[in-house]
This record gives C-alpha cells, sequence and structure tokens, in this order.
C-alpha cells in the first residue's frame, strides 16, 4: 500500500459505539473523510453490509477484528474478510509465525478472487491498554514494554506482514528497525485535555506522526466532539 502524504490520509477515525445508521451517516457528514475504522462492536452489529456501505462512500475500510487462533482458522477468516475489500485489516501478532504466514496468503487470495487489491495485514503487538505491571501481573510476561513489543513486531515482519500496530510509546523505536513502506498504525491518539479514557499508553496526533506512525487511529477525540468536523480538520491542521 502506498503511504499518502495527505493529512487527511493518515488519519483513521474509529466508530466505534455506533450504531450501523449512524456510523454511515457519520462517515458521510465529515468533510475530508478518508480512512473509517471498523471494529468488532460495529462489526457485529452491522455485518460484513457496513464495509461495502463504507467503501461505497469511497471511503477506505480498516477492518479492525484482531484475527487470533490457529492457522488454518486464522487464514480462512482472513480469505473471508478480504472478500469485502478493506485494506487494512488486523491481526494478532502472538498467533505466530505460521499462522500469520496462512493469514497473509490467504487474504492475498480472497481479495484477489473478489476482484479487490490485497489489502495490508497489520499485526497487532501489544494493545495500548496495557502497562508492564498489568503485563507481569496477569499474562506472567516479565519483559519491558519495548521488548514485548519488539519482538512480536520482529516475529510479524519476518511472517511477510506489511504493517504494524503499536501505542505511540513504541513507535520511534520500531520506526528505527523497519523502513517507512512497513505501515505503523498507532492507536491511543488523544488531543489535549482528552481523557486517557482506557488507553494507558497515548499521544498527541503530531507527536505520533513525528515518532513515525503511517497512519493514526482516533476515535473519542473527534466523533465525541460538539463539532465533529472542527475536531477532524484541527487534526489535520496537526499533520500538515
Amino acid at each position: 500500500m502506498n503511504i499518502c502524504s495527505s493529512p487527511a490520509d493518515k488519519i483513521i477515525v474509529a466508530l466505534d459505539g455506533m450504531e450501523r445508521d449512524e456510523a454511515i451517516s457519520f462517515a458521510s457528514k465529515l468533510p475530508g473523510l478518508r480512512w473509517v475504522k471498523v471494529g468488532l462492536e460495529l462489526f457485529l452489529k452491522g455485518g460484513p453490509q457496513i464495509v461495502f456501505d463504507l467503501r461505497e462512500q469511497g471511503l477506505c475500510v480498516f477492518l479492525d477484528l484482531k484475527f487470533h487462533d490457529i492457522p488454518i482458522t486464522m487464514a480462512r477468516a482472513c480469505r473471508s474478510a478480504a472478500t469485502l475489500g478493506a485494506e487494512l485489516i488486523t491481526v494478532h501478532a502472538c498467533a505466530g509465525k505460521e499462522a500469520l504466514c496462512a493469514a497473509q496468503i490467504a487474504a492475498a487470495d480472497g481479495a484477489l478472487e473478489s476482484g479487490f487489491s490485497p489489502p495490508t495485514l497489520l499485526a497487532v503487538t501489544v494493545l495500548t491498554s496495557w502497562d508492564v505491571q498489568r503485563m507481569s501481573k496477569e499474562l506472567f510476561i516479565n519483559q519491558t514494554m519495548i521488548e514485548r513489543v519488539e519482538g512480536l513486531a520482529k516475529l510479524a515482519y519476518e511472517a511477510g506482514i506489511g504493517g504494524l500496530v503499536c501505542s505511540p510509546e513504541e513507535t520511534s523505536h520500531l520506526r528505527k528497525i523497519y523502513p517507512m513502506s512497513c505501515e505503523i498504525v498507532t492507536p491511543g491518539i488523544r488531543f489535549k485535555g482528552d481523557s486517557n479514557d482506557d488507553q494507558s499508553r497515548v499521544m498527541s496526533p503530531k507527536e505520533a506522526i513525528q515518532a513515525g506512525a503511517t497512519r493514526l487511529v482516533v476515535g473519542r477525540s473527534i466523533t465525541r466532539a460538539v463539532d465533529q468536523a472542527d475536531a477532524f480538520s484541527q487534526c489535520c491542521l496537526q499533520l500538515a
């Protein structure tokens, strides 16, 4: 996937918490919007059709379902997801190299058979809700956050996955290792004065792009703003 320098092309607006009709209406009313994220919530409410509906509006879709299973199931799921035309699809890096390789091949096959360009798979490293203390206590993983993220990123990159998902705090470290052709997509984006909510590792849009992110996932800072169009516009201005 080509990395676009347009500010709007760097912002993926998360449609989390919306009903199907609300998501379609919101997307149609935000001037300049290029990318939207369809996560588990919206996908379960709107079904696969929501991806087609949003793409019919000329939007690019980040299908954030975070597949994590045995290799054959991962492959079949990614093949099916790719037939919807989504440009970005998430998988969990900790599924392992065999599953990641199978997912990559199957996604490309599914897209081509449906007349779409192959999607870029994004390997999720460590969710932004985790911190190192909880990771140690609850998952018995005694690594620093950077060590954990770097290890999973290496696994995914060696499996041929085209991009990574990490928090803004690990982005600059990974960018020193991986070329710009490797997408680094970062959630955990907050505007000045916003609450962190359930995110532990956050940055502003400008800081995350300067750290080396290619695209940012921005949700509540835009979707819950009093003036959503202005919030999106201000985010674009930060990246201009």
